[in-house]
């Protein structure tokens, strides 16, 4: 009996330092999101742009198409990527970090410039000309959208992965798994909601018993419009000011850190000026100026992307250029 007892004591103890794993796991995988907030961001503002267009009764199985893909980027080609990467060569971490933040810079800036310059796109280009087959469109518009989810989910396990303190391969490799799994269903279930909330709006204007619920749908389709624009100008803000602040802090790391003391000093000084808010006002200071940093590193990267960097993707993918990636 004494033995029984203490082998459920052996037991008890097992259960007990799993569940603090599981907890650590899961507490260091929401604390590593955090800071891919802004790829988080473009990702889930991005993608209904892919859904466009479809009859209402394909918009959720192309939005599952998209997020099967998006598991698939992640758990099977990232993740091991990335404990290779972090097993073999740490050191890479850092510059790929910035390369993917100045990939966030670029695109912001681009989206920023198309706002003064507008232009219609290719995706508006190609409707213009011979309608498609629904099927075929329909699957060239998920396979565009899982390329634009692998570029998004690289820059997002990256960042991940540099937030992570050092705590073993295996420990590493469940917050990264979890990370992965819970912002992909962060993403494609706040996709999901986004693309049927016009259709359940006017639902409710047109079949709800009370006259509050019908006001509130007929709001609800009104409101969509601004909601999406709103979307992607926080996305393209987060772009800016993630991006912005991840080459900065790369440039500290490898010794050149004037300006991050400089946006630090000004933040600070910002933050004495009005004490009862002073953290608000140092975090809002700070980020305002990584992302005025960002948007000039992006003007700065794109005629290289648009003269360089284009051309040789169109080369390598067959003749289709970024923007249908969907980041023209």
């Amino acid at each position: 009996m004494s033995g029984l007892l203490a082998l459920l004591d052996d037991v008890a103890a097992i259960a007990k330092v799993a569940a603090t794993s599981v907890d650590d796991v899961m507490t260091q995988a929401v604390k590593a999101s955090a800071k891919a907030s802004g790829a988080v961001i473009d990702d889930a503002a991005v993608t209904p742009k892919f859904i466009h267009g479809f009859e209402p009764a394909r918009e959720l199985p192309i939005v599952w198409k998209i997020a099967k893909g998006s598991f698939r980027n992640k758990l099977l080609i990232l993740l091991p990527a990335a404990l290779l990467l972090s097993a073999f060569a740490p050191w890479a971490i850092m510059p790929l970090l910035m390369l993917g933040g100045a990939y966030l810079c670029f695109e912001g800036a681009e989206k920023v410039v198309h706002v003064f310059q507008p232009e219609q796109s290719p995706d508006a280009k190609a409707a213009a000309a011979t309608p498609e087959n629904p099927l075929h469109l329909e699957q060239e518009k998920v396979a565009g959208a899982i390329k634009t989810d692998f570029i998004l989910s690289a820059e997002i396990m990256t960042i991940i992965l540099a937030a992570i303190p050092e705590t073993g391969f295996w420990m590493e490799a469940a917050t990264l798994a979890a990370a992965a799994v819970g912002i992909t269903i962060a993403i494609y279930g706040s996709v999901a909601l986004i693309v049927k909330a016009d259709d359940g709006g006017l639902h409710m204007a047109e079949e709800g018993r009370f006259a509050a619920t019908r006001a509130l749908g007929r709001g609800i389709v009104k409101a969509m419009p601004s909601f999406l624009k709103l979307l992607t100008t926080v996305g393209t803000a987060a772009m800016l000011w993630v991006g912005g602040s991840i080459v900065i802090h790369g440039m500290e790391s490898l010794g050149f850190d004037w300006l991050g003391h400089q946006i630090e000093e000004i933040a600070v000084a910002a933050g004495h000026v009005i004490p009862a808010a002073q953290g608000a006002v140092e975090w809002l200071v700070k980020a305002t100026l990584d992302g005025i940093f960002g948007l000039a590193l992006g003007l700065l990267l794109m005629p290289l992307a648009n003269s360089v960097l284009a051309p040789m993707w169109s080369a390598v993918s067959g003749g289709r250029g970024v923007e249908e990636t969907g980041h023209g």
